[in-house]
């Protein structure tokens, strides 16, 4: 059986040059690299994102990535002009935020109680 060593999640996106610069922001960094029309940032060790110009399924993407130290991220992103929506806590206690890039596409960050 074989293993699953890296995971490259991909955004649609309408305006490519637009996204580049709010995933710049999002991430605090320029992207690792270009492949073609895909734009893709390193986001873990073995995790990528990409983003690609794709008209019709823009603004559908769903992206969540488990982070430690919600609060401060979100600092960090209001200061790079990153807005979110309300941070809901779940029955598990797990807090989540939604952060829709320009196209809408749904880009979230969730926090375990345990890390906080």
């Amino acid at each position: 059986m074989s293993a699953i060593t890296h995971l490259y999640a991909g955004v649609p996106v309408t305006d490519l040059e637009a996204s580049i610069d709010w995933y710049t922001r999002l991430f605090g960094r320029d992207p690792d690299f270009r492949a073609g029309h895909e734009i893709l940032w390193e986001i873990a060790a073995s995790a990528t994102l990409f983003i690609e110009p794709d008209l019709e399924r823009a603004g559908t993407g769903r992206i969540t990535l488990s982070v430690t130290g919600l609060g401060a991220l979100l600092d960090s992103l209001a200061a790079r002009r990153i807005d979110h929506e309300a941070i809901e806590t779940y029955s598990t206690g797990v807090r989540h935020v939604k952060i829709p890039d320009p196209d809408g596409n749904a880009i979230a960050f969730a926090e375990a109680p345990d890390s906080v």
